[in-house]
């Protein structure tokens, strides 16, 4: 009996593992014939028959067109990834919106729907109930497609562990029991539902949707009201020991700065955040939002960059110095390939990213400077992140939805 781990394989486990193998491969190759996913794979031509009939009829994978392997010999029946059957749920929730998102196995985006709301003036549970009411919306526009949503991920914008919600400020939430509440109020899907912070999902859906691996491991900084960063390494997000790791938000760069919600002094989001910025751009009457909500705050700053008003940009030049000091001290540390901007950084790019780079190259150590890119996502990119999560992890353990 084969051993994984020092513990014998059971043949259910090396079914499982094989299922992941194949969908794996015509996921990255498919459209593609049995006898190639049989090379690939290194699986008899009737042990990929046998796999391939496991998947089909969990709606996973469908025959498609023919596909010529080669100049000689007759044209192979192509296996793909069935983008009419099970499907991934995207939800997130922000101060000033709610958001849903659905792919298919293609990880194609079916369904994508956002909801102004002022979830700063809503207890947990009433946001909760309009998450839900978007969710059920989105499962329902999905089956209308023929598409059946499986599971979903939900981002928040706070501290998480385990269950929990620590700390999310900006929501006005503390010690929220977010697992439970979440599966009492969400449609009932084969998967469990999940929920992650909003800036490693931001990181995600920057990996999955916008720039890309090409960025190799990178930190994408997820600016809206607070200031927070998810760090990709080797394709998957780094968590640290606790699963805090990514608040740079809470970098103290002025010690004599203001007071923080967490209990610091001059953090950088009180220095650099969207309410420093719209404050000492003379913005004092504007509510901050975020960049996927209705945006009227980073709406009113643009249109003030834009006109060359000189006090808009000092406050734009000045919170983008403080970043890139932030920046540059965690470049040190991490030694990541990017740095990406996202968020409400992403509009703010033109004015924002000079400032960034100037503070970084000043901070770098022997010249290792990152290049600094900018999201094509800005705010989509969390609940992008969420939804494919959920296909991820279909495609990892397809055995999933056989159980």
């Amino acid at each position: 009996m084969l051993r994984v781990g020092g513990e014998p394989m059971r043949h259910g486990t090396m079914r499982e593992r094989n299922l992941a193998v194949l969908l794996g491969e015509i996921s990255a190759h498919g459209p593609v014939t049995r006898a190639r996913l049989a090379a690939h794979t290194g699986f008899t031509k009737t042990t990929v028959s046998n796999l391939l009939a496991v998947l089909a009829e969990a709606g996973l994978v469908r025959d498609g067109d023919l596909v010529h392997e080669g100049e000689r010999g007759r044209p192979g029946v192509g296996v793909t990834v069935n983008g009419e059957g099970p499907a991934g749920l995207g939800l997130e929730i922000n101060v000033d919106y709610l958001a849903a998102c659905v792919l298919d196995l293609g990880r194609r985006i079916r369904y994508r729907h956002l909801v102004t709301a002022d979830n700063r003036a809503r207890s947990p549970e009433d946001t909760a109930a309009g998450l839900s009411r978007l969710a059920h919306q989105a499962v329902d526009a999905a089956a209308e497609q023929g598409l059946s949503v499986t599971g979903a991920v939900v981002a928040i914008p706070g501290v998480l562990a385990g269950e929990r919600v620590v700390h999310a400020p900006n929501l006005g939430w503390h010690d929220v029991p977010a697992a439970a509440l979440l599966r009492d109020v969400l449609p009932p899907l084969l998967l469990p539902v999940g929920h992650d912070n909003e800036a490693n999902l931001a990181a995600l859906g920057e990996l999955w949707f916008g720039a890309g691996r090409p960025l190799g491991d990178f930190l994408h900084v997820s600016g809206e009201i607070g200031i927070g960063a998810g760090l990709i390494v080797g394709g998957q997000v780094f968590r640290g020991a606790h699963g805090f790791a990514g608040e740079l938000g809470h970098m103290a760069v002025a010690p004599d700065g203001p007071e923080c919600t967490c209990g610091g002094r001059g953090c950088l989001e009180r220095v650099a955040g969207q309410e420093a910025i719209l404050r000492a751009a003379g913005l004092t009457g504007v509510t901050p939002g975020s960049s996927a909500g209705p945006r009227e705050s980073i709406s009113a700053l643009v249109r003030l960059l834009r006109s060359g008003d000189a006090q808009a940009r000092e406050a734009v030049a000045v919170a983008g110095r403080d970043l890139g000091t932030a920046l540059a001290a965690t470049v040190k540390v991490l030694d990541p390939d990017t740095v990406v901007l996202g968020g409400i950084f992403s509009p703010l790019a033109r004015w924002i990213r000079t400032p960034v780079e100037a503070a970084l190259e000043n901070g770098a150590l022997y010249g290792a400077v990152p290049p600094v890119v900018v999201s094509p996502l800005a705010g989509e990119a969390a609940v992008l992140g969420a939804a494919g999560l959920v296909i991820e992890r279909i495609h990892a353990d397809p055995a999933r939805l056989l159980r």
